[in-house]
């Protein structure tokens, strides 16, 4: 069933939801859905609405609600994504993926050995690309939310920001041994909320290392392989999923 997530302009009531902006378009012509078929409404907290489309015109959509239930998607630890900034539209696809595998935030990094240079004008144009891709990919994998794609921060900024988590990880070549890394992945479990830190391209440098270990985070090892940046986070956000998912 085609899958849709409400906006400010969306209008849900106790028997029937109308739907405006762009939606509207995907739903008469590109969908060319007709009255009488199904589309789940998601409101972006984890609820969805499941309806039977009833009007279909050119300004809105107006559908019946047949149920509401839970979206049961979400994990219970949300997962903020410190990801250095890569080159080229790698970012396109870490977004793409992460979100499939269940992450709640993604922050751009600018660190050390990043190459790509970005000016405000550029960085918001570039984020709102990444805000719709991150909406494409949650409503392709049925998310109850739509990830938050935050615009580029600096090294020192996202440590700060994940100070206020309650717990983080960064791989890291040097870290300790991989039965360790179990165990702090172990340990992720019943945590409400964790930070990701991934570096771009050649890595993380050793002094933002030293200063990530300094603020509590925790480093980790993936395995006797390096990584590549877009390979890396997926590859965290897969163990962590099948470590907490129910």
């Amino acid at each position: 069933m085609n899958r849709f997530f409400s906006n400010e302009d969306t209008v849900i009531t106790e028997k029937y939801v109308e739907i405006y902006g762009e939606d509207v378009n995907h739903i008469r012509n590109v969908l060319r859905l007709r009255v009488g078929e199904g589309i789940t409404l998601c409101n972006g907290l984890g609820r969805d609405y499941l309806c039977k489309l009833s009007d279909i015109t050119q300004e809105k959509v107006v559908a019946d609600i047949v149920d509401i239930c839970d979206n049961l998607s979400e994990l219970d630890t949300k997962i903020t994504l410190f990801q250095g900034y890569p080159k080229s539209d790698k970012l396109e696809l870490i977004i793409q993926k992460t979100i499939e595998l269940g992450v709640s935030r993604i922050v751009p990094v600018m660190t050390k050995r990043t190459v790509v240079k970005l000016d405000d004008k550029k960085a918001g144009k570039k984020t709102k690309r990444y805000e719709g891709i991150a909406l494409a990919a949650a409503k392709q994998c049925g998310r109850g939310i739509v990830p938050e794609i935050m615009e580029p921060v600096s090294f020192k900024e996202a440590i700060d920001m994940a100070k206020g988590l309650d717990m983080s990880i960064i791989p890291y070549e040097e870290a300790e041994g991989i039965e360790y890394s179990r165990k702090v992945l172990s340990d992720i479990k019943g945590k409400g909320t964790l930070g990701i830190f991934i570096g771009p391209e050649g890595g993380f440098d050793r002094e933002e290392v030293e200063l990530a270990m300094k603020s509590g985070i925790i480093p980790i090892t993936l395995g006797h392989r390096i990584l590549r940046t877009e390979t890396a986070g997926m590859a965290v956000m897969s163990i962590i999923m099948f470590e907490i998912e129910k």
